[in-house]
Formats: C-alpha cells, sequence, structure tokens
C-alpha cells in the first residue's frame, strides 16, 4: 500500500476508486519532541506533523474524503463555511475535481488566507460576523441556490476523513515499538498501538470525534488493546466546551462573542461535538481545558525554538495544553502522548514575535574604494565587537550531553551569552577557573568530583566565592545537601520539571 491515508481504503466511504481525488495526504510523520521530553521530564512525546499535507493542515484529510464523495455523487457546485483551513484544503480539492465552491469565511479570518483561498478559483465570501454567522448565511445561501452545503461534523465524510490520522498513529506508534523506522511502510509486521493521550485544540470538534472513532474502529478490529486519554484545547477567549466541561454542563453553553486573536478556534456554539467528546472523556479518561492566547504564543515560541517546529497557533494551544497537563501531573512521565500539529504558522503573524526580532548593524560609507574596503573591515569588526558588548559568560557543567545541548539551545535562543560547557567537575572546575564567567550552571551527580566538590572548591577561592551558580539536579535534595549549598546557589532546579522560563528568570536574577 502507498503512503498516503487511501492505505486504508476498505474502511473509508467511497464505492469507486476512480473517483478518488488526490494531492497525496496522509502518511505525515509522527516526530519525536526530543528537546522538549527532555525539559519536560517525559521522553515519549510525539508530534503528528499535519503541516506536511498538501496545503499545510489535517483540513486535507477532510478534503479528500469530502471531494471524492462529492465527486462520486456528481456535484458539480458546492457550499462551504471555514476559519481558514477547511477553505483552503476544500478550494484545492474542489479545483483538482472540477468543482466550483463557495467559501464563507469571516472577516478575522487572515487576508493571506483569503487570498489562497481566491488563488484555486473559489468564491470568497467575507462576513462581516462570527463563524456560527457565517455557518448560518452559508446554510442560507446553499438552500437559496438548491447547492450542495458540506456539514462538517454533521456529515459522513468528515468524521471518516480524520480517522485516519488515528490509523496512521497507532500503526507508526507499532512501528517504533518494534524497533522500526516509522517513516517506512511495513503494513502489519508488527503490532499497531495506541498511545496513551491523544491532544488536541478544539474549535467544532470534529478533529478529536473523528480521531477517537478510528481508534475505536481499531479496537474492534483487535489491532490495539484500548482507546487513548483525549486531551481538548480551546482558547479562553472562545471557550464554550471547556468552561461547559469543569461546570460539569452534559450541555455545551454558546459563547456569543469570542474574543481571541487564535481565529481557527472561534467557534462559539459546538453543538452535539461537545456531548460526544464529553462522552468519550467519561469512558476513557482525559479533559477539556482553556488556554489564554498568551499562554499559546509562548508555546509556538518555544516548540519552534526547541525542536525546530513551527505551528500554528491553534497547535501552540495544544501544547500549551500539554504543559499545563504536565505540571499539574495530569500526564505521568512514562505515558506515550501524541499530539496532532494541526498546521504551519505561515506567515509568522506580528502579535506571535513581536517587532524587535533584529538587531541593526550600521556599516561605514566613504569615498575611495581601496580607503573604503578597509574602513568597512574595520567598521565590521567595530560593529561586531559592540554586539558582543553585552554578552556575559556562563559556564555549563553537567555530564549528560543531551541536558547540556538543551540548557545551550535554551540560552542560545533567548539571549546574547558567551557559552563554555564541560562535561565533568574537574574539567568543569579547571574552566570556572580559567575564564571567570558571570554565572555558572551546575548540575550536582557527576563521577569522581561532583557538583557538591566543584561547588566547595569555589567556595574556597576568593575570586570564584562571589560567582552566582544555578544548580539543576535529577534527585531531591536532603537538608545536609542543601545546606553544603548554602551561600552562592541562586536557584535550584529539578531536571525534566522547569521550563525555559524559569531558567531563563533565574538567569536574569543571577546575573550582576
Amino acid at each position: 500500500r502507498g503512503a498516503s491515508l487511501w492505505r486504508y481504503r476498505e474502511l473509508l466511504p467511497l464505492h469507486h476508486d476512480e473517483n478518488i481525488v488526490t494531492l497525496g495526504e496522509g502518511w505525515t510523520p509522527l516526530l519525536k519532541a526530543h528537546n522538549l521530553g527532555l525539559m519536560l521530564g517525559h521522553p515519549n512525546i510525539y508530534i503528528k506533523d499535519e503541516r506536511q499535507g498538501p496545503t499545510g493542515s489535517f483540513k486535507d484529510r477532510q478534503a479528500a474524503i469530502a471531494i471524492s464523495a462529492m465527486k462520486e455523487a456528481g456535484i458539480k457546485e458546492a457550499v462551504v463555511a471555514s476559519t481558514g483551513n477547511v477553505a483552503i484544503a476544500y478550494s484545492a480539492y474542489s479545483a483538482r475535481a472540477g468543482i466550483k465552491l463557495w467559501v464563507f469565511v469571516t472577516s478575522s479570518v487572515p487576508a493571506d488566507k483569503m487570498r489562497e483561498v481566491a488563488l484555486y478559483g473559489s468564491e470568497v465570501i467575507k462576513v462581516a460576523g462570527t463563524y456560527d454567522e457565517a455557518k448560518r448565511v452559508a446554510a442560507e445561501f446553499a438552500a437559496s441556490k438548491n447547492l450542495f452545503l458540506d456539514k462538517g461534523i454533521k456529515g459522513i465524510a468528515a468524521k471518516e476523513a480524520m480517522k485516519t490520522l488515528a490509523f496512521e498513529v497507532a500503526e507508526q506508534l507499532g512501528s517504533i515499538e518494534a524497533g522500526q523506522n516509522p517513516f517506512m511502510l511495513n503494513g502489519s509486521q508488527h503490532p499497531w498501538k495506541a498511545p496513551d493521550w491523544y491532544l488536541q485544540a478544539v474549535s467544532g470538534g470534529l478533529g478529536p470525534v473523528g480521531v477517537m472513532k478510528g481508534f475505536a474502529e481499531l479496537k474492534r478490529l483487535g489491532l490495539i488493546a484500548k482507546l487513548p486519554k483525549l486531551g481538548c484545547f480551546q482558547s479562553s477567549g472562545c471557550a464554550p466546551m471547556a468552561n461547559s466541561f469543569h461546570r460539569g454542563l452534559a450541555v455545551a453553553e454558546n459563547v456569543k462573542e469570542p474574543r481571541t486573536d487564535i481565529t481557527t478556534l472561534a467557534t462559539g456554539a459546538p453543538g452535539e461535538a461537545y456531548e460526544v467528546l464529553r462522552e468519550l472523556i467519561v469512558q476513557h479518561g482525559g479533559t477539556i481545558d482553556a488556554i489564554t492566547d498568551v499562554a499559546a504564543f509562548n508555546a509556538l515560541h518555544l516548540v519552534a525554538k526547541m525542536d525546530g517546529i513551527s505551528v500554528e497557533p491553534a497547535t501552540a494551544v495544544t501544547f500549551a495544553g500539554l504543559f499545563k497537563l504536565i505540571r499539574e501531573g495530569t500526564i505521568l512521565p512514562h505515558e506515550t502522548v501524541v499530539l496532532n500539529c494541526s498546521g504551519h504558522t505561515f506567515p509568522v503573524e506580528k502579535h506571535i514575535i513581536g517587532e524587535h526580532y533584529t538587531r541593526d548593524m550600521s556599516l561605514p560609507d566613504t569615498g575611495e574604494l581601496a580607503k573604503a574596503n578597509r574602513s568597512r573591515e574595520e567598521g565590521l569588526l567595530t560593529a561586531l565587537e559592540e554586539l558582543d558588548s553585552r554578552v556575559q559568560r556562563i559556564t555549563i557543567v553537567e555530564d549528560n550531553l543531551d541536558a547540556a545541548r538543551l540548557i545551550r539551545r535554551i540560552l542560545q535562543a533567548q539571549g546574547d551569552f558567551l557559552i563554555d560547557e564541560a562535561h565533568d567537575g574537574q574539567t568543569g572546575l579547571r574552566l570556572i577557573q580559567e575564564t571567570r564567567p558571570n554565572l555558572v550552571i551546575l548540575d550536582l551527580m557527576m563521577p569522581e568530583l561532583d557538583g557538591f566538590g566543584v561547588v566547595e572548591a569555589m567556595k574556597a577561592d576568593p575570586t570564584l566565592k562571589e560567582t552566582p551558580i544555578i544548580v539543576i539536579t535529577a534527585k531531591e535534595l536532603t537538608g545536609d545537601e542543601k545546606e553544603r549549598l548554602d551561600g552562592q546557589i541562586k536557584a535550584l532546579l529539578q531536571k525534566g520539571s522547569f521550563m525555559d522560563s524559569d531558567l531563563l528568570n533565574d538567569i536574569q536574577k543571577a546575573l550582576p
């Protein structure tokens, strides 16, 4: 079978293969979040990278099945309402199928997304109102013109499409458990495996409803032993499901005026999806939580810096939800977690990264060419020296190479630091004595000369006894051990339980 969602053809609602409309959707990578896992102390965090779909989001699955079903039904013209990703995916697949598409979006959908929809030849109708109002207008338009209206979660094709994500996750996790390459197509040569947790941000709720349907089918087929616990997250500015869930309501109480910058999550009336998700959580465990836009944008920035993955704001809500559940102790360190990376943050929106992400460097402009070249070289060196003038020196002493690399990456991503690194206590102490850093980040548990010995040697040296130290340890310290560290220790962080912001806050406090 090929590397697409159509490898599960027999479980999908299409009668004839000649009606398949495909752009190569499905079989997206399942990536291990190595650095995030190391930072959080949770080694089994995986990202289902739906950015790799033909139009860059998990809605390509929905579009492939829905448009194929329209083609099979002989539909030539259709209507859809969208917060962005569905509009783009349906437009691309409709163009390929020769179906005229009317797309109803709200004015809050970014202009770049509207232009991409129009590029495919769709008719774009911008509604000055909420997404729920756009859906109502779209339905009235379709009825007045006697056109097919895509009903999203209320239709068959959309839910059936999303279950393919569960099929892929279970097949790929099984490969990983068997020590095989999850990117390769191994068929049924290994057992399939469901994660302990499946996490996704929700607006209307279609994604996790379809995904959990997929896991349920796999369990009925005997391919997995259990369904995962379900973590769903909404923007706190539009969180009808999360608010209703925590109030114990059986039916969601709608939000009339969404207040969030994350427009793809601005569904105020989730309808029956809430009831389905609530029942799944009652049966299998999990939660529905609200996440602030600020927390989401911080998570977006962190994921990009730590593991090189740039995600859309809705996915950032999922990552912020992951951090919340780990800090609360809801997700345990041994559990396997899969997050739906539902799309890409392109272009990067201004409120995510702000205005001050560059540093300006001026070069001299002189008349004569030779003099200009010489002056330009000197000016460049001067400018580079000026950039380094604010740099403070930090020494990392850590025998775990992965942990040392993670700390270095956090520092490099957040500030102008000159970083030295040693992987044992003896080498670290010599480096500290030679370089006289502004700050030492020190692991305690090292062979031969441990962190306690380094601290005591620094205390005995008049030139180093005032140097601030941040200690990172893998275990809880006893009272006697804390007493040995008393003095110049500015912070004590537990490995696997701190975020990059914790470390940086302590560094800012410790540096002179």
